[in-house]
């Protein structure tokens, strides 16, 4: 599948204020489920200098860093890209102790993935994720699927545009939540069953009915020996195939957001406007070519 995407965000300010330096999360993911054919990210007004970094979990993020005082700022992202995993079950688990719950990975690969696996449970999120593990009779991959689509049928899903996401117990006491809610959710049931688990943002083509525009989404991966990090959309109730378009994946939130940096100035307000167009299609001839951007100067 190919997707052509333009993201663009504003932060306007109430007064001039000075930015601390800033990450921009804002590049695909590219390896053996995703290859990026063209990127550009762009800031309207260039800061005083900028770097390509590696984060901790991999991300390929550009950190911005300024001088002077501002009261606008708006960063624009044009991507195309190709996903290339048409079967998310194309996978065998290659290490026994993972393909039963509670999971017990390697001792090398444990090391490596300690930040998705320790966290501190909610009972109530503990007994419910016990509760599905006890219907499919322990099996690991069965209890993903299952997991997801009880999420996906169980639960109201609603559109909300900021804040953070709420916490996994307050998800399931309501049985309801924007797509990084029941992420969360997904995530702290899947590491109370011993899986490693990690928060995503990205794109996808799927529509949630919620939603009336496209918008940044957000799932949860897995990881499995012999399969490696796997995809699972709770508010889609989907394995995730070819359809999602992954920008950064960590243990924590905060480090898979799309934008993170804060400002200096004291009371003083600020908002966000924000704009994503998304095409996807079968092949690149089936995109229409998108409108320039208007990049104010």
């Amino acid at each position: 599948m190919f997707f052509r995407i333009h993201h663009r965000l504003s932060y306007t300010y109430d007064r001039p204020v000075f930015l601390e330096p800033m990450s921009l999360r804002l590049t695909p993911r590219q390896d053996g489920s995703q290859r990026i054919i063209h990127h550009h990210l762009r800031l309207a007004d260039p800061p005083a200098g900028q770097t390509r970094v590696i984060e901790p979990d991999g991300t390929d993020a550009m950190v911005a860093w300024f001088e002077q005082e501002r009261e606008q700022l708006t960063i624009e992202a044009d991507m195309l890209v190709e996903t290339l995993r048409s079967n998310p079950f194309d996978w065998i688990v290659t290490h026994r102790e993972a393909q039963h719950l509670p999971v017990s990975y390697p001792e090398a690969e444990a090391r490596s993935l300690a930040g998705c696996l320790q966290d501190r449970i909610d009972p109530s999120v503990r007994s419910w994720a016990q509760a599905i593990a006890d219907r499919v009779d322990g099996s690991a991959t069965a209890f993903l699927t299952t997991l997801a689509d009880e999420i996906h049928h169980g639960f109201h899903h609603v559109g909300r545009l900021d804040g953070e996401p709420n916490s996994a117990a307050e998800t399931l006491m309501t049985l309801t939540g924007a797509c990084r809610d029941t992420a969360m959710l997904f995530i702290a049931a899947c590491r109370s069953q011993g899986l490693a688990a990690r928060f995503v943002s990205g794109y996808s083509m799927h529509h949630p009915p919620e939603v009336s525009e496209h918008e940044l989404h957000a799932w949860a991966e897995v990881y499995l020996p012999g399969g490696g990090w796997r995809g699972f959309d709770p508010s889609l109730g989907l394995a995730v195939a070819d359809g999602h378009v992954v920008l950064a994946a960590a243990p924590d939130h905060h480090l898979a957001a799309p934008v993170s940096g804060r400002y200096r100035g004291t009371g003083v307000g600020s908002s966000l406007g924000y704009l994503i167009r998304l095409q996807a299609a079968a092949s690149v001839q089936g995109l229409e070519a998108m409108p320039q951007p208007m990049v104010p100067s």
